[in-house]
C-alpha cells in the first residue's frame, strides 16, 4: 500500500498551500501534488457591483501585488466603456506600473527566493530568510532592499493616491494629474533603482559564480521543457503595461501572438478534483497532463516566460543583460526553472530605466488626464504583464454598467500546469527509496514552487464538481492523526498518519 507525505504549510509565498507526496510500495515518489485548499471567490461577489468600482476592490485580492489588479481592472472598465484615455494618463499609468514592477521583484528575490541561493538551500531555517540574506550580502546592502521597496511605495502614493491598494486609474485615464516636482521626486527614485539593479545583479553573479548553485540551477531536477509566452510591444520587446501576447514553443517557434482582448480563442482550463486552481492550457497544443513527456504542452508566464518569448529588451541595460543570459545559458528558449530569478533582474532592470524614462517625459506634468466615458457600458478585457505573469481581467455588464459576469486569469493560474510539473519532477528526483526526509530535501523541493514568485491568494477561483473537502484529526500532541478527504466524484480517500497509508 502507498504512502502519502506532506510539505504542511509550504513557506515563502503568497497565500496557503501544501505539497503532497504520493509514494509507491518501494518508496519512490509516484506523483506529487502542490495543493491549494482555499477558495476566495472574487468573481462571483464581484457580481451585482457597479463596474467602476472595480479597480478600487480587485487590489484588495492581493497585499503584494494589488497594482497590477489595479491597472488591469482598470484597463477593463476603459473598455467596457470604450473610452480612449489621454496620453498623459497612460503614461502616468506607465510609470506607475514599471515602479511597482521594480519594487516587487526586488522583494521576490530578496525575501522570498534569493534566501534559498544566497544563504543556503540546506541552511538552518533559522537563518535561510530575508535577515539571513542581510548577513550575507551586508547591512549596508540590507538597507538599499528596504529602500526600494520604500520607494517603489512612493512613487505609488505620488501617482495613485496610496502607497498599498492604489486608487489613481479610474474608468478613462487617472484621477489627479502629475506636479512638476512630484515629477522630479519620482525622476531621483527612478535614478536610484537603476543602481539598485545594477546591485542585484552583482549579487547573483556571485550565485552564478558558486559551483555548487551553477549546478543546482543548471540540473535536470529543476528542468521542464515547455512553451512560453510574454506581453510584447510591435518591436518583441517585453511591454508590462500593454501590448499582444506572443506564444513560443520549446523550440522557441512562434505558436501564437494575438490581442489579449481575444484570449478565449486561445485558452480554456482543466480542472483537478484535488485542488481550488484552475489548469490553463493552449487551446491549440489541447490537455496532455502533467508529465516531463507532456511538458512541450504547458506554457510558462512570467519573467522567464517573457524573456523566452521576447526578441530584445526596450532599454540599454536590460538588453545587455539579456544577451548575457542567452550567451550562459543557452540560445533557444532557457528551461532552467531556476533561471526565472535571473530572467526577474532583467525585468527589473528594464522597469527601473523604464521609470527614469517616462519620469523625463514632458508629456507626464500635462493637466489632461481623463475622458469621462460617455458610452452605454458592455463587455471590456484588461490585460497586462503582473511580476507573476499574464494577468487577464474580464468583465461583462448590462447597460447600466452593473456586473453580471466577472473572468480573472492571473500568473499563478496560468503557471499552475507548470508549477506542478517542477514540484513533481523534483520531488522525483530528490525523494530516494529508503532515504531519510529531511528538511534540506523538502526544502528543494519548495525551490521548485518558489521559482515562480507563485501568489495563491490571487489564483484560487475555481470550485471544481461537487467542491472537495478535507477534514483532518490531530491527537492531543497536536499531530495529524488521519484526514479523509472527499473528492470532486464523491469518493472518499483515507489517510492514517500513524503507518502513512492511503486508501479509498
Amino acid at each position: 500500500m502507498g504512502k502519502r507525505l506532506s510539505i504542511d504549510p509550504i513557506t515563502r509565498l503568497e497565500g496557503h498551500g501544501r505539497i503532497d507526496l504520493y509514494l509507491d510500495d518501494a518508496g519512490a515518489v509516484e506523483r506529487a501534488h502542490l495543493v491549494i485548499p482555499e477558495l476566495r471567490g472574487f468573481e462571483k461577489f464581484l457580481e451585482g457591483r457597479p463596474v467602476e468600482e472595480l479597480p478600487l476592490i480587485t487590489p484588495r485580492i492581493c497585499g503584494v501585488c494589488p497594482e497590477a489588479h489595479h491597472a488591469a481592472a482598470a484597463k477593463a472598465c476603459d473598455a467596457v466603456y470604450g473610452v480612449q484615455i489621454p496620453p498623459a494618463a497612460e503614461l502616468i499609468r506607465r510609470l506607475q506600473y514599471n515602479a511597482f514592477t521594480a519594487g516587487d521583484h526586488a522583494t521576490h528575490f530578496f525575501a522570498l527566493g534569493g534566501p534559498d541561493f544566497v544563504v543556503g538551500p540546506d541552511a538552518d531555517p533559522a537563518e535561510r530568510n530575508v535577515i539571513g540574506v542581510i548577513k550575507r550580502v551586508g547591512v549596508e546592502v540590507g538597507g538599499l532592499v528596504i529602500r526600494m521597496r520604500k520607494e517603489a511605495h512612493e512613487v505609488a502614493r505620488i501617482l495613485g493616491g496610496r502607497t498599498v491598494h492604489a486608487v489613481g486609474m479610474i474608468p478613462g485615464g487617472q484621477s489627479k494629474a502629475v506636479s512638476a516636482e512630484e515629477a522630479a521626486r519620482i525622476r531621483e527614485i527612478g535614478a536610484f533603482m537603476v543602481e539598485f539593479a545594477r546591485l542585484a545583479q552583482k549579487v547573483f553573479d556571485r550565485i552564478l559564480a558558486n559551483d555548487g548553485m551553477r549546478s543546482l540551477i543548471l540540473s535536470e531536477a529543476y528542468t521542464s521543457r515547455t512553451a512560453y509566452l510574454g506581453l510584447l510591444n510591435d518591436d518583441g520587446q517585453p511591454d508590462p503595461y500593454d501590448g499582444r501576447v506572443r506564444v513560443v514553443g520549446p523550440d522557441g517557434a512562434e505558436l501564437a501572438w494575438y490581442d489579449p482582448a481575444d484570449y478565449l480563442d486561445h485558452w480554456s482550463e482543466h480542472v483537478e478534483p484535488w485542488s481550488y486552481l484552475k489548469f490553463p492550457y493552449l487551446k491549440q497544443l489541447g490537455w496532455q497532463g502533467l508529465t516531463d513527456e507532456t511538458s512541450g504542452a504547458v506554457v510558462r508566464t512570467g519573467p522567464l516566460g517573457t524573456i523566452n518569448a521576447a526578441k530584445g529588451m526596450q532599454t540599454p541595460r536590460a538588453q545587455e543583460a539579456y544577451e548575457r543570459f542567452f550567451a550562459t545559458l543557452g540560445d533557444g528558449p532557457v528551461h532552467q526553472t531556476f533561471a526565472y530569478h535571473w530572467a526577474r533582474l532583467i525585468e527589473m532592470m528594464q522597469a527601473a530605466e523604464l521609470v527614469v524614462r517616462y519620469a523625463a517625459d514632458p508629456l507626464l506634468i500635462d493637466p489632461d488626464v481623463r475622458t469621462v466615458p460617455t458610452q452605454t457600458p458592455r463587455e471590456g478585457v484588461g490585460t497586462v504583464e503582473a511580476p507573476r505573469g499574464l494577468l487577464t481581467h474580464h468583465y461583462v455588464t448590462d447597460e447600466n454598467g452593473i456586473v453580471q459576469r466577472v473572468n480573472l486569469i492571473v500568473g499563478t493560474t496560468y503557471n499552475y500546469p507548470a508549477i506542478q510539473l517542477s514540484v513533481a519532477k523534483a520531488a522525483a528526483a530528490l525523494v530516494k527509496p529508503g532515504a531519510e526526509l529531511t528538511e534540506g530535501v523538502m526544502n528543494r523541493i519548495e525551490m521548485a514552487f518558489r521559482a515562480y514568485d507563485p501568489c495563491f491568494g490571487c489564483a484560487t477561483h475555481s470550485l471544481p464538481g461537487a467542491g472537495p473537502l478535507e477534514v483532518r484529526a490531530f491527537g492531543a500532541d497536536g499531530a495529524l492523526a488521519a484526514s479523509v478527504r472527499r473528492l470532486a466524484d464523491g469518493s472518499l480517500e483515507h489517510f492514517d498518519a500513524r503507518s502513512g497509508e492511503v486508501t479509498r
